[in-house]
């Protein structure tokens, strides 16, 4: 059964005030920022519902969050998850576009993951893991695999591994951010969307910029999963202008 974000926040987000308040064990011989996560993961309400709803993290409530408010992924659609490890994201575009076929009375669709890091088996998924997005060599593949060669629907969830430096780490995400651009202005069809995680910053403009050349709508949302003492933001381009 595919649970909406309203769901979710009837449930987990007002259960959670009372019930996930948990004081963790056998902290003993870790480092202070191992507590901290271990102490947000246990009193995170997107992590328990994300463990009973069987999805493989948290980062799944994202993308339905902002899907229910654009209505991007349907049944037939062909879709490509960028940085999908560990395939949250996939689990939920395998579900709204059904590359499963678990439903005979709608289109089927397709959906296809790539990440620099191996990314377990997803019926309805094909994945190219230990693929690079921005290397030739794997968009010719993705074009191979994808149905007439093109996609419909193209997600980001991508993001360096921290440095600790703010500025480095915000331009090294608009890199990627604008590598996803060049990805879509390849292979994505006419009238189709893009959905690309990025960090607030000073160079976020160029981003935005390039979307609002290629798409004639691009919005901004902070979903309720994104943490709040978190920058991540996400771009939703809709309608590309395919020459």
């Amino acid at each position: 059964m595919m649970y909406c974000v309203s769901m979710l926040q009837k449930s987990w987000l007002h259960t959670s005030v009372r019930t996930l308040k948990k004081t963790p064990h056998n902290l003993k011989g870790k480092s202070a920022a191992d507590q901290r996560w271990i102490v947000r993961q246990l009193n995170d309400p997107f992590v328990k519902a994300a463990q009973d709803q069987h999805y493989r993290c948290r980062s799944a409530f994202k993308l339905l969050e902002i899907d229910e408010k654009f209505k991007i992924l349907k049944p037939g659609c062909s879709v490509i998850d960028c940085g999908a490890s560990p395939g949250a994201w996939s689990q939920v575009a395998v579900q709204r576009v059904n590359s499963a076929g678990t439903n005979t009375e709608i289109p089927i669709g397709f959906v296809i993951g790539v990440d620099l890091l191996r990314i377990a088996p997803l019926d309805g998924a094909h994945f190219l893991s230990f693929c690079d997005i921005t290397a030739r060599a794997t968009q010719t593949q993705l074009q191979e695999l994808l149905p007439a060669a093109r996609a419909d629907v193209i997600l980001s969830d991508m993001a360096p591994n921290a440095s600790g430096f703010r500025e480095l780490d915000h331009e090294r995400v608009v890199t990627m951010c604008l590598s996803v651009v060049d990805l879509a202005e390849s292979v994505l069809q006419p009238g189709g969307s893009l959905v690309c995680k990025y960090w607030d910053g000073g160079q976020a403009h160029q981003v935005q910029g390039r979307l609002a050349h290629a798409f004639r709508e691009v919005r901004t949302m902070k979903p309720k999963a994104s943490r709040k003492e978190s920058s991540e933001l996400f771009f939703i381009a809709r309608f590309f202008k395919k020459k």
